[in-house]
């Protein structure tokens, strides 16, 4: 027979699970654009491609600030896990961060991935727009996992 205090604990591994998950995510996240720039470099091609009569300082300037941009959200992102993490103890306080964290992180998301300027569709590529999406399944999962109740 399993027990109110064998679900709790069974909850509570749930939430910390999806909360380390999350942050792995989001770690990747906020390497990606850094990996991207040594590697590939798509956010120069991003930039020449909206604006192709800049010179290579002015694509270069436009491209580190969309870089290090991605970059510096992402880092934020894995403070809101580390945040979660430490309040993942507190059931109410838990329910009240992954929540509200959760709701930021998905308005970020959103906006990341629907925000122009004036030679560009997006101002983040798509593919790094939609990358920041992957955190956001972990995030799903610890609110639901702090939102169940006892059986």
């Amino acid at each position: 027979m399993t027990t109110a205090l064998d679900t709790t604990d069974r909850r509570a591994r749930q939430v910390r699970q999806a909360l380390w998950i999350g942050f792995a995510l989001q770690l990747a996240v906020a390497l990606v654009p850094l990996i991207d720039l040594v590697t590939f470099d798509s956010i120069t091609e991003h930039v020449r491609a909206a604006y192709p009569d800049w010179s290579a300082d002015d694509v270069a300037l436009d491209r580190n600030a969309i870089t290090w941009s991605l970059v510096g959200i992402g880092a934020l992102g894995c403070v809101g896990w580390l945040i979660a993490l430490a309040l993942a103890k507190r059931p109410t306080a838990s329910r009240i961060t992954v929540t509200a964290l959760f709701a930021l992180g998905l308005v970020t998301s959103l906006t990341l991935l629907s925000m122009g300027g004036e030679g560009y569709d997006l101002v983040v590529p798509l593919a790094h727009g939609l990358f920041t999406l992957l955190p956001l399944l972990a995030g799903l999962t610890a609110v639901v996992a702090v939102w169940q109740r006892r059986r």
